[in-house]
């Protein structure tokens, strides 16, 4: 992602479907190889002129083309392309779709979308048009709005072509070759592999066949990347994010692309409506033909057409069931667990009325008339990329939601990161976990476990970041609520592996990871299930919300809230037992405790280097960084229900006062105190000769900001001025998060170590930055924050235990000076006093002018 979501941060698996991108802007550059770029972003190739007339059928279509029949008739005669289109379809709707079938090394990667768009060829006179269509716009032809609609939703000429010859039954014969041999802005994938130039002289259609349906046309494609706009690197280059290609080096890159037209539906599916309960990705349309007082917007979620082949039976198979293809470079041994992983929705299927809805088969193999590429059909591709995620993109009919294929591109180094995520969160838990590498079994069945995430985006599903919330979490330690439940209701959700068990719990293993849970079926029933006698969408609604309201009922079945902007700690991502974050992070910890103890007996292999020790600490470290931070996000919280009318309540409800005192009062002992247990000087020695300040420092640093961010303090003050003295107020919280801080301070004898001074440093930091450019809140009160911490380090010199602290105290006053004044100089350093060997002292202060621990 949709996904693809940081990393998924299992794996964003991102199915909204990507609009095509046109080349980036640039100037044309010479080309290597004697041929010459193509025009710089948005311009056209010269057209030829116009012919005067036609000419005869057969001094165009000679005995020498060779010719395949279709949707299309479709004659190749030498370099050249020509589409003989019948007259019945012309005016109507294709899909068309672009692939990179195969690349250059550097240059994105094969399998890869590159989107897709509506068009359909028209005939004016003795021209065809290529033209892209819209839906976002829709009106009822019947309608008298409908022609102001056509006026305001002009369709785009793609490329105009001359009628070279009349075939049989006036079907116009049209060279299409430039089409595929020039860089047209809809179909070019120049800003996809980052390169600036297009070489048309080095532009070839290989192969183009025509089937019943659709047509599929292959053509290289030769870019160029000159030196002055490459990035001077040295080894591989790596990407910028997870999808993207990496930066090209200079010089030629060649890629294979795919084209795939596709002929929509002629009786369009009856779409459903959307539900911001149900979480389903959607296609918009701005609908003038319904009779509102304001544009409406209509909403379809996205879903494949299934039809029971007995539809008087309570469970049918289909009469065409969602088939993946299994890619044939997939690792022989991860096919059985790729299938497992598509064919686990079948249980959903069956809370939906069908059986068997959902299968997985092996890709043909020396089959001239199957592509993996063709967009007829969906294919699970397994890419040799060093990119740790998943994607599960689909393609759909705009004009009712309908899926019609899906590719989900499975990266090679997915593998690590799964390893990674296990190891790190539930090793204790599992002995086959403990040591590396992982079991055969255990790396396949999560490898499965992201195939099933991925193709549940395939089915229409969004993310459901609320799902692991609604379970309390004593529920995660019970081993039969687990074989039933799950950990969490939707394996759409980002809650990876059950981190809140304990080993006394005993746990199977198996039930450690994530399955089609109570959610996925009845979302599946929700967006799947026929309904008995409605014959178009808004018949279906009553049904509909009657069976959105069993949330009401059953907490598990709820999606994430619209609008809630973050706000909700409910609706975490890397979450487990988020329904109590500081019940369920203290146990997380208590594992983490467990594996930092794993780590070395775990990494330990002879003759090795210590790569994979460094990087599961690394990950060890950030996993409790995300388990705190987790906690976090019940400060200046609200936890939330996506409502409709009907239902009692409201959306949003502020949590109360008193647990978010003590969720900072948990992250003032936990998150903010040394972490022994990851500096085991043991590790920290093999792995490098010095970085741990920084790396504790920038997990702490992490937690923190997120605390003290502008948008919680402004929701904090937000919710502090409506609910009064039952909110949290912002003074009361920065005060309490100040005082853990810097609860050294308070001690008889005030030392500091390096840590934490590290972590004081940052807080100063931070503060300092809120009350310069602000003007809101935010400035006060983190003005007085500063002041009052001021007092308190000068009324804390004096009891220094130690020389770095007293100087680590000194320089904090000196930075809180210049940060409330800029202009004046910063208090000089006092002389040091004898007396005391070792120590440097303060001078006497004055009793402070406000309260020292408000």
């Amino acid at each position: 992602m949709p996904r693809l979501h940081a990393p998924i941060a299992i794996f964003v698996a991102t199915t909204m479907v990507a609009a095509l991108a046109g080349p980036g802007p640039a100037a044309a550059q010479p080309a290597p190889g004697g041929g010459q770029d193509a025009p710089a972003a948005g311009e056209r190739p010269e057209r030829p002129a116009a012919t005067a007339d036609p000419k005869p059928y057969d001094r165009v279509i000679t005995k020498d083309a060779v010719t395949d029949t279709g949707v299309f008739t479709v004659h190749r005669l030498k370099d050249k392309v020509y589409y003989e289109i019948p007259a019945a379809a012309l005016g109507r709707e294709f899909l068309w779709v672009t692939q990179i079938a195969k690349t250059t090394l550097g240059a994105g990667y094969g399998g890869q979308a590159a989107g897709n768009t509506v068009v359909k060829w028209e005939r004016h006179g003795n021209r065809v048009l290529l033209r892209r269509v819209s839906y976002e716009v829709v009106a009822n032809p019947s309608e008298p709005i409908a022609k102001a609609v056509e006026a305001a939703n002009f369709n785009p000429i793609v490329m105009a072509f001359n009628v070279e010859a009349f075939g049989p039954g006036d079907a116009p014969v049209i060279d299409v070759t430039r089409l595929f041999t020039t860089e047209v802005p809809e179909l070019s994938v120049r800003t996809r592999i980052r390169a600036r130039g297009f070489d048309a002289a080095r532009a070839f259609v290989e192969r183009a066949v025509s089937f019943p349906t659709n047509i599929e046309v292959e053509a290289i494609h030769t870019y160029t990347v000159p030196p002055e706009s490459a990035p001077a690197t040295q080894g591989p280059p790596a990407p910028s994010s997870p999808f993207q290609a990496p930066a090209p080096r200079p010089g030629s890159y060649s890629v294979l692309m795919h084209f795939s037209m596709v002929a929509l539906p002629e009786k369009p599916m009856m779409p459903r409506l959307f539900d911001e309960r149900v979480g389903y990705f959607s296609v918009r349309q701005m609908d003038y033909g319904h009779d509102e007082h304001r544009a409406p917007e209509r909403r379809y979620i996205t879903r494949w057409r299934l039809e029971k082949k007995d539809p008087s039976a309570a469970i049918s198979e289909p009469v065409t069931p969602i088939t993946y293809y299994i890619d044939a470079a997939t690792p022989t041994w991860l096919v059985p667990y790729i299938k497992r992983g598509v064919e686990q929705w079948q249980v959903a299927f069956e809370a939906a009325g069908f059986s068997k809805a959902i299968v997985a088969k092996d890709a043909p193999v020396n089959d001239p008339e199957w592509s993996a590429e063709d967009a007829r059909y969906s294919v699970i591709r397994w890419l040799p990329s060093t990119i740790e995620n998943a994607s599960g993109p689909h393609i759909h009919d705009p004009r009712t939601g309908e899926i019609l294929e899906s590719d989900i591109q499975m990266y090679h180094n997915i593998m690590n990161l799964q390893r990674s995520w296990y190891f790190t969160q539930v090793a204790p838990l599992d002995p086959r976990a403990q040591s590396l590498p992982f079991p055969d079994d255990l790396m396949g069945q999560l490898v499965e476990y992201v195939v099933a995430h991925e193709v549940g985006h395939t089915l229409g599903f969004q993310h459901n970041m609320k799902a692991s919330s609604t379970y309390p979490v004593e529920k995660l330690r019970d081993p039969e609520w687990l074989k039933t439940m799950g950990h969490t209701p939707t394996l759409m959700d980002y809650s990876r592996f059950n981190y809140v068990a304990q080993p006394e719990d005993r746990i199977d293993p198996k039930l450690l990871i994530p399955g089609i849970g109570p959610y996925d079926k009845w979302a599946t029933k929700w967006g799947y299930a026929p309904i008995a006698g409605a014959k178009s969408a808004d018949e279906e609604k009553k049904t509909l919300d009657a069976w959105a309201r069993e949330q009401d009922e059953k907490p598990y079945l709820r999606f994430s809230t619209a609008d809630s902007r973050g706000s909700d700690p409910g609706e975490l991502t890397e979450a487990v037992g988020d329904a109590d974050a500081v019940q369920a992070t203290t146990l997380g910890i208590k594992n983490l405790e467990r594996v930092a103890a794993l780590l070395l007996p775990a990494t330990t292999a002879p003759g090795e280097n210590w790569d994979d020790l460094a990087e599961l600490h690394a990950r060890t470290v950030g996993q409790w960084a995300t388990e705190l931070n987790h906690v976090v996000s019940v400060v200046g919280g609200l936890q939330s229900q996506q409502k409709h009318g009907g239902q009692a309540g409201v959306r949003f409800a502020p949590i109360p006062a008193a647990r978010q005192a003590a969720a900072v009062k948990f992250l003032n002992e936990r998150a903010f105190a040394t972490p022994a247990f990851l500096l085991n000087p043991e590790i920290l020695r093999r792995v490098e000769p010095t970085g741990s300040l920084d790396r504790v420092r920038a997990a702490q640093v992490r937690v923190l900001n997120n605390l003290l961010s502008t948008t919680r303090v402004a929701r904090m003050v937000e919710l502090g001025a409506i609910d009064g003295a039952a909110a949290y107020q912002p003074a009361t919280f920065l005060g309490d998060v100040r005082k853990g801080l810097w609860a050294e301070l308070a001690g008889a004898s005030v030392k500091i170590d390096p840590y934490r001074r590290n972590l004081q440093r940052a807080w100063l930091d931070l503060a300092s930055s809120r009350i310069t450019p602000a003007a809101d809140e935010a400035r006060a009160l983190f003005r007085g924050e500063l002041k009052t911490l001021d007092v308190e380090l000068r009324l804390a010199l004096p009891r220094a235990g130690d020389a770095a602290t007293r100087r680590h105290l000194d320089d904090a006053r000196a930075q809180i000076a210049q940060a409330l004044d800029p202009s004046r100089p910063a208090p000089a350093t006092p002389a040091a006093r004898t007396g005391f060997p070792g120590i440097d002292e303060a001078p006497d202060v004055p009793q402070a002018c406000w309260p020292i621990w408000p």
